[in-house]
């Protein structure tokens, strides 16, 4: 029997080299690596700050606002020439509107219906508009040229001036505002996703699922729609955004029914016209409100963009 013998010290024995040892990590996945990147970007952290902050005023409303949305406590200190501004009044720490309600209560509330419109219109769109990109992708054929004809008609038509038209046909109200905005989103949703269910016919797990002779509604469902929800999901934090300030608008224009004194950013905006003279701090106040929410909307949802975007996904 053979023995081997340890190489002795200043031998001519090859030694081999330490193997290392290689540890598995495990894979990232695309939304884990693209929450990463959104916690290193300062634009996607002030985003998720003012969303934040939006939503927990808009949730806590009740528990934040001195009066209800429709109280009027201050009607006694309003007169036809002045309206008492910020800290005239004790109690009123922003002052009253013209008809005598607590402007911080308002625009608390504002707030809360704000984000019940937004968020309902948004949900509209995105049903109405996955249902017809999945039928137009996923399909295609003529059923894909018929839906997105109709889809090319309605994008002609500017979006705002498509919600206004669909308002007007239902009527005032803060159902018919959902209602049209939301139909007037449906386009942008279709095609985008018809365009990224597409773009995923090619990919290798498609030709595989068709080798293992899965049905064509088990690959869309089940492969071809999940991997191609990414730029949608991106696209309803951006619609968020235009749907507040579409809600605010259609409200602007007489279109979001309930009484002046309900409490609404648009509807605030639009009885403010008549004393920007002696109370600007009436139309600045949901101006501002406004645009700092679509603001944050808008920022998230580009970070959001950009941390998904594959050409800057390995930077």
């Amino acid at each position: 029997m053979s023995t081997t013998l340890p190489p002795q010290p200043g031998g001519d024995t090859d030694v081999a080299a330490p193997v290392p040892v290689v540890r598995d990590t495990g894979g990232t996945s695309l939304w884990k690596d693209a929450f990463r990147r959104l916690r290193k970007n300062p634009q996607a952290i002030a985003g998720a700050v003012i969303v934040g902050l939006f939503l927990l005023v808009a949730v806590l409303a009740p528990v934040l606002a001195r009066y209800g949305g429709e109280e009027l406590p201050g009607r006694t200190y309003i007169t036809p020439t002045h309206i008492p501004g910020f800290g005239v009044v004790e109690g009123f720490p922003l002052g009253l509107d013209r008809f005598g309600g607590d402007l911080l209560s308002k625009l608390i509330w504002g707030a809360q219906a704000s984000l019940v419109i937004g968020v309902m219109s948004t949900a509209i769109g995105l049903a109405g508009g996955m249902l017809l990109g999945i039928i137009a992708g996923g399909i295609g054929g003529k059923v894909d040229n018929v839906i997105m004809r109709a889809v090319d008609i309605l994008l002609s038509v500017p979006n705002l001036l498509l919600a206004v038209s669909i308002a007007a046909i239902l009527g005032q109200g803060a159902f018919a505002v959902m209602i049209a905005i939301g139909v007037a989103q449906v386009p942008i949703f279709a095609r985008l996703l018809r365009s990224s269910m597409i773009s995923q016919r090619s990919a290798e797990y498609m030709l595989a699922a068709q080798t293992l002779g899965l049905s064509r509604g088990a690959i869309i469902m089940n492969h071809q729609l999940p991997n191609s929800l990414g730029p949608v999901i991106v696209q309803a934090t951006l619609t968020l955004a235009t749907a507040v300030i579409d809600a605010a608008a259609l409200s602007f224009l007489g279109l979001g029914g309930g009484r002046p004194q309900t409490a609404e950013w648009g509807r605030m905006l639009t009885y403010a016209q008549a004393e920007l003279g002696i109370a600007p701090q009436l139309a600045f106040l949901p101006g501002l409100c406004i645009a700092i929410t679509a603001l944050g909307f808008t920022l998230l949802g580009e970070s959001l963009r950009e941390a998904l975007d594959p050409k800057t996904r390995s930077k």
